[in-house]
């Protein structure tokens, strides 16, 4: 993989848009709510979309505005503020979702992506962690604990999520933006929390 095409994955699956592209791959994987009606999907795609994209883009737009602040990140703490107030946005979009009555799967995503960014957040403090692979890695989980709680099998849908992982993983690998280890704790991260709380709740 060349170093352009690293660049190009991690922009494409970038922690600010994979949940709403996740959330695409589930309202299309054989599972009950994928039988809402196109109004529906289209307000939860939204409530989505802007609270974990647009918001946070906006916050990090408004950080730049610091000369002190590097939009880069490369340190871990310069993440901080960025995912303390992704937590803020996610956990509004929570809310709307809750007030909407939407189904539980949707609320219990956001809520739990809340927790993974508040780990990832005490993290960040002293170790440079892997948001992109957290990502992925609690799409993943979100997958198969539904896969399970619900006795489906969305072959090809697992096989995309399982194909994302490793790119983006080699990518992050590729850009040196992150070693084996953290991309790995980042994974396992994501994966265990959103598994969790989606399957026992």
């Amino acid at each position: 993989m060349s170093e352009k095409i690293a660049k190009v994955l991690s922009i494409i699956f970038h922690p600010v848009l994979l949940p709403t592209l996740g959330l695409l791959l589930l309202l299309n994987s054989g599972f009950y709510f994928t039988m809402l009606s196109w109004e529906a999907k289209r307000f939860v795609l939204l409530v989505v979309f802007f609270s974990t994209c647009i918001l946070p883009l906006l916050s990090v737009a408004i950080m730049a505005l610091n000369p002190r602040f590097n939009i880069m990140m490369p340190n871990s703490r310069d993440r901080v503020m960025p995912l303390l107030s992704s937590s803020i946005f996610y956990y509004l979009g929570f809310m709307l979702l809750n007030k909407a009555r939407a189904f539980p799967e949707f609320k219990l995503f956001l809520l739990a992506s809340v927790l993974v960014i508040t780990v990832l957040l005490i993290v960040s403090f002293k170790w440079k962690i892997s948001n992109h692979m957290a990502a992925i890695g609690g799409l993943a989980g979100t997958l198969f604990a539904l896969s399970f709680r619900g006795g489906i099998n969305p072959v090809y849908s697992i096989m995309i999520v399982v194909l994302i992982s490793g790119l983006v993983g080699t990518a992050r690998l590729i850009l040196q933006k992150h070693t084996i280890v953290q991309l790995i704790a980042g994974y396992g991260l994501g994966f265990s929390i959103l598994y969790c709380i989606i399957y026992f709740f």
